[in-house]
């Protein structure tokens, strides 16, 4: 067994190699849901989020970093607490900024490769419901709510965390979801539901790719990406419910591949090797447990579900392994971490 780790991994085949639930590893330190994801050297961080809706919402300002190996250890965390916020990483950082429901913020926090953390320079705009995502030697972050209302702001940081405005979204737009495929940064979707794609190079040249097939609210879209593939899976708007699927590749021509095994939002996604991974979410019901992969060639398949049903957890990776982590079960938080791994 991996340090960490408890459960037995299962077989699911999805075409090509072999992809497993693991287990579940050590839980967070404290049950919360709308967390932020980020990955610095060979950690991935879960930052910040919600206890509870009471009032504005009560917010975590916990950090917990899981290794290549599983192994959980506490950085310093945020100087404030804060949920929904937005995760991006570049170079030797994870960042976090944004905030959620309402609150606004404009402050960053950098941790380094040695959990170490620090302040940047702020983003050049307070807001909340941003998005986070990174292509080349920058993070960047876009769109949001500000004191006027949706934001078309887009702040990047480089490797030095030097701060700069890049063209703005086409569209003002909160709660956007980021993704990436090859050289470029993608944010899709956002506000009270749409369906236009805006993508910035290396050089952040901003452009605007074929809009996604679906239009969808910003709260509960999840992507995930491959190397061929950013991949923008679920979410709403008013309230129905989705399962379609685009996929954008390299050259950021778009598809839709095979629908979500279940319409919802919420969900969350994640990669690991060469399978991008939707897990979770709200459907018509209630939470569901439900996971989606879609492989290389977008190949649809339906692994093993996750320990228990939870809406707005978080995705990330590490080392071998695609992490899902806290979420809701009817009002109740939870600490759950589940894992899948690629043979």
């Amino acid at each position: 067994m991996i340090a960490g780790l408890m459960g037995i991994g299962v077989l699911s085949q999805g075409g090509g190699k072999q992809l497993i639930y693991v287990g579940t590893a050590t839980e967070l330190r404290a049950a919360r849901y709308f967390i932020s994801v980020a990955n610095v050297g060979y950690y991935v961080l879960f930052a910040g989020g919600m206890t509870s809706y009471s009032g504005s919402g009560v917010y975590s300002a916990t950090v917990d970093a899981y290794d290549a190996s599983l192994v959980r250890s506490a950085p310093t965390v945020l100087g404030t607490a804060r949920g929904g916020l937005a995760g991006a990483s570049v170079g030797d950082y994870a960042l976090f900024t944004g905030h959620t429901y309402g609150n606004r913020s404009n402050v960053v926090y950098a941790y380094n490769s040695s959990l170490v953390r620090s302040t940047p320079t702020a983003l050049s705009v307070a807001r909340g419901d941003i998005a986070g995502t990174m292509v080349s030697s920058y993070a960047l972050f876009g769109g949001g709510e500000d004191v006027s209302g949706n934001s078309a702001v887009v702040d990047a940081y480089n490797t030095s965390l030097v701060r700069s405005t890049p063209t703005a979204l086409s569209v003002a737009r909160s709660g956007p979801a980021g993704g990436m495929v090859g050289e470029y940064a993608l944010f899709a979707g956002g506000s009270g539901g749409t369906n236009i794609v805006d993508a910035y190079d290396a050089s952040l040249v901003r452009s605007t790719p074929t809009a996604m097939s679906a239009t969808r609210m910003g709260i509960g879209i999840a992507s995930a990406s491959l190397p061929t593939y950013a991949l923008f899976a679920g979410s709403n708007v008013s309230y129905a419910l989705t399962a379609v699927v685009d996929a954008y590749n390299t050259s950021l021509a778009r598809s839709t591949p095979t629908a979500l095994s279940v319409a919802r939002g919420g969900l969350a996604g994640a990669s690991v090797g060469e399978y991008a991974l939707f897990a979770g979410g709200k459907e018509t019901s209630g939470g569901t447990a439900a996971v989606d992969a879609y492989n290389t060639s977008l190949v649809h398949s339906t692994p093993t579900a996750l320990s228990m049903a939870r809406i707005d957890l978080a995705g990330g990776m590490v080392g071998e392994y695609a992490l899902f982590a806290g979420g809701q079960v009817s009002s109740v938080n939870s600490a759950v971490v589940d894992v899948y791994t690629v043979t």
